[in-house]
């Protein structure tokens, strides 16, 4: 049996207060449902290690982190040695997204082809830098091409076969 793979949601960076509490940098688009109370988690050692699943007591966001108090854990010297560790989930935990959302792990790898059904390249990168996301096409030839995500440029997107069918606007190329 294959092993399943494991999404990031998290990273400990400290201890809060005495009581068993920690500091978790969030690395999730669903915060309020990963640290929920009730939600189990796999935490991971950054190097080689066990890992170790717990179940959320109470989480409660402050300034940029999320504080977790997880079950069983009460007291600072049971979770000190847990800083740096990350925090995951199985991928079939995943958060199921509306339509016309993708997660970028199912786009990147996705061949691109024009609506007169000529390939353009793969995808190999997403990038967020406003408005809107862009998406890294490799192509056989020639620098790479910015695909902009929008309605007027990708027509269709199809997970399961890995295709993307785009327009090619004037001045894309």
């Amino acid at each position: 049996m294959t092993e399943e793979r494991l999404l990031n949601v998290g990273k400990i960076v400290n201890t809060h207060g005495i009581r068993g509490e920690l500091r978790v940098w969030p690395q999730t688009d669903f915060p309020d449902v990963r640290f929920k109370a009730g939600s189990r988690l796999l935490m991971v050692p950054p190097e080689a290690g066990e890992k170790v699943e717990v179940e959320i007591q109470s989480a409660r966001e402050q300034k940029n982190v999320f504080v977790l108090k997880l079950k069983g854990y009460d007291d600072i010297n049971q979770v000190e040695k847990f800083k740096g560790w990350e925090l995951k989930v199985g991928e079939s935990d995943r958060v199921p997204l509306s339509e016309g959302e993708y997660y970028v792990r199912d786009i990147v790898g996705c061949t691109v082809v024009t609506e007169e059904g000529e390939t353009v390249g793969m995808i190999t990168d997403v990038l967020s830098p406003g408005a809107n996301d862009v998406w890294v096409v490799k192509r056989p030839k020639g620098k790479e091409l910015l695909l902009p995500v929008i309605d007027e440029v990708v027509l269709e997107v199809d997970v399961p076969s890995q295709r993307v069918k785009v327009h090619l606007m004037e001045g894309l190329l």
